[in-house]
């Protein structure tokens, strides 16, 4: 049709025709499916038209626990700003994200432009779209090739929000919808839920992959199943060398046949459940792995095992085939055997039990329980929102390999700090070297009074190095000094944040003017590293020196403020 639409074009040239012709074209070619919004300008990112965000540290806030480790970092300011910074110095390096960004419920959750969006406001959405939009663009490009997004959010925005990340990250890159049990139906709520209304329980949280794995599940976390498995019905007794009913095992082992006396309950499979649950003897010797690892139940499946093997066995009914059990059957039919050790194992629940367990899928039970303790988590309160720490951790390990925690972990709507505690919690459980970076307005002091201090609170018992920048702004056109050398004068705080380190004049220094030199070759500690402008020269001589005191150089990077020099004409 749009090629038939050009002959046309051909064959009727005067401008009404053309016309005509255009909007059939604009027509065919529209968005055919997607989200669609009424687009809204913030003020903050109007600023940028006229404005360079820059940052400053506020070295009162400054935490060195260990001055050995990579540096964390707290960046006070709108996000948007602190983002496209971000830009300058982790386009491609963002391992994981997650945000819980407000969920714009109409009830002064929402800020935009200096004022709350309220439910009755004609653009209650369209605005919230526009907002997440700008923040999720630069997001995607933060990321690493394989890097996670994962985000936090309800019914409010949900279904938006899920449009809108399929149109940046792509529907292919949908790799979570999981369903998140924050709360249970009780007290007044009980109420609507016996007239008929369906309380809501759970939020939702989305997950994006920015990469073509999409198997994101490195470490799988897993649910405590209470009771006994009935499946697990057979048992190898290796003085007989044969299997046997797991309950012939039960009704001779007199420890648990006590239990079961004890009860008043008859020995069968489908009561032992209730006796693991009132006696920790009997889970002890159920789950001792010389009893576990004994402990089988056939799979449905009939097995394809070559005819030559089986004829061996001779009388032999179990045996191991490739390092897996197996039964042969009265039919002479194969059927594999699954171990109930291997069902065993530590739960990630909120009481994280040993016993049976399953693998977690997309429903996420029992953050419910986490309530009770919430408000005490970092030691500061924080009304809207706050998430459950073991849930932050879990999102974080979870997509986590043992042998790569050395990673980086944004969260660009930072609240109260959770995501800073979480990466702090894991390093100190597992010596990982997990970095965060958290942005935030100080809206209501909440950067200072309540981020900060929950990162501060923590030290006692996670401590790391923490540093803490403000957004600020340069004007592009300014007629007293010029832009270069303003800019300049934030470079440091670049290199730093790129770095997750601290220029600290004595391993670490970074060259300004060439007539330093002398000097810090003098001054720099031995395995250090010196920053150098771009392009500039040191002889062999000089190198000589920084070879022998095991000195990195690095170049300062053009790419910082590369466009804002050449959009004002000064490169």
């Amino acid at each position: 049709m749009l090629a038939y639409l050009e002959q046309l074009k051909t064959l009727n040239d005067d401008e009404e025709h053309i016309r005509a012709i255009t909007e059939i074209e604009n027509a065919l070619t529209e968005k055919k499916y997607g989200l669609v919004w009424e687009e809204h300008s913030e003020e903050v990112n109007e600023m940028l038209a006229h404005n360079i965000p820059v940052f400053i540290e506020d070295g009162t806030r400054k935490i060195v626990a260990n001055e050995e480790e990579s540096y964390n970092f707290l960046l006070e300011g709108d996000n948007l700003h602190s983002l496209k910074l971000l830009e300058k110095t982790h386009k491609g390096k963002i391992d994981v994200i997650y945000i819980d960004p407000p969920y714009n419920m109409g009830k002064k959750d929402f800020f935009y432009n200096d004022s709350f969006v309220e439910k009755e406001d004609t653009f209650l959405h369209s605005k919230w779209l526009s907002f997440m939009e700008k923040r999720l663009r630069i997001a995607k490009r933060l990321l690493t090739n394989e890097g996670i997004i994962f985000i936090s959010i309800d019914k409010n925005e949900g279904f938006q929000l899920k449009l809108l990340l399929d149109e940046i990250f792509g529907e292919e890159s949908f790799v979570a919808d999981l369903h998140v049990e924050t709360s249970i139906i009780g007290g007044p709520r009980r109420i609507p839920a016996m007239k008929g209304s369906v309380v809501k329980t759970t939020e939702f949280v989305l997950g994006y992959t920015n990469g073509n794995d999409t198997m994101i599940m490195k470490k799988p976390k897993f649910d405590y199943i209470p009771g006994f498995d009935t499946h697990y019905s057979l048992y190898y007794d290796e003085t007989k060398a044969t299997l046997i009913p797991l309950k012939e095992l039960l009704e001779k082992t007199e420890q648990v046949v006590q239990v079961f006396d004890a009860l008043g309950l008859k020995v069968s499979l489908s009561n032992l459940g209730k006796v693991l649950y009132s006696s920790e003897n009997a889970r002890n010797w159920l789950y001792d792995a010389k009893v576990s690892e004994n402990i089988f139940r056939k799979a449905d499946e009939v097995t394809d095992i070559p005819k030559d093997f089986i004829d061996c066995l001779g009388e032999v009914s179990f045996f191991y085939y490739e390092e897996k059990p197996y039964i042969l059957e009265e039919n002479g039919s194969a059927k594999r055997l699954f171990v109930y050790k291997d069902k065993l194992g530590k739960a990630d629940d909120y009481f994280s039990s040993y016993g049976e367990r399953s693998v977690r899928g997309n429903l996420w039970k029992g953050f419910s329980s986490d309530g009770g303790n919430l408000a005490q988590e970092g030691g500061v309160s924080f009304k809207n929102g706050k998430k459950p720490l073991r849930l932050i951790k879990q999102l974080i390990d979870s997509v986590t390999s043992n042998d790569n925690s050395n990673i980086t972990v944004l969260d660009f709507f930072a609240g109260s700090g959770t995501t800073g505690h979480a990466v702090a919690q894991l390093n100190a459980e597992d010596g990982g070297k997990r970095r965060y970076i958290l942005c935030t307005n100080n809206e209501n002091n909440i950067c200072e009074e309540v981020t900060y201090q929950r990162l501060k609170n923590i030290q006692t018992d996670l401590p790391h190095n923490l540093k803490y920048f403000k957004t600020d702004f340069i004007k592009k056109f300014n007629q007293d000094e010029s832009i270069s050398s303003l800019m300049m004068e934030h470079i440091k705080e670049l290199i730093e944040l790129e770095n997750h380190i601290e220029i600290d004049g004595k391993k670490v220094i970074m060259l300004e003017h060439e007539e330093q030199l002398p000097k810090v070759l003098e001054s720099i500690q031995e395995g250090g590293k010196l920053f150098i402008p771009s392009g500039f020269f040191l002889s062999q001589t000089d190198q000589a020196i920084l070879d022998k005191k095991d000195i990195t150089v690095i170049e300062i990077p053009e790419y910082y403020f590369r466009n804002e020099l050449r959009e004002v004409g000064e490169l």
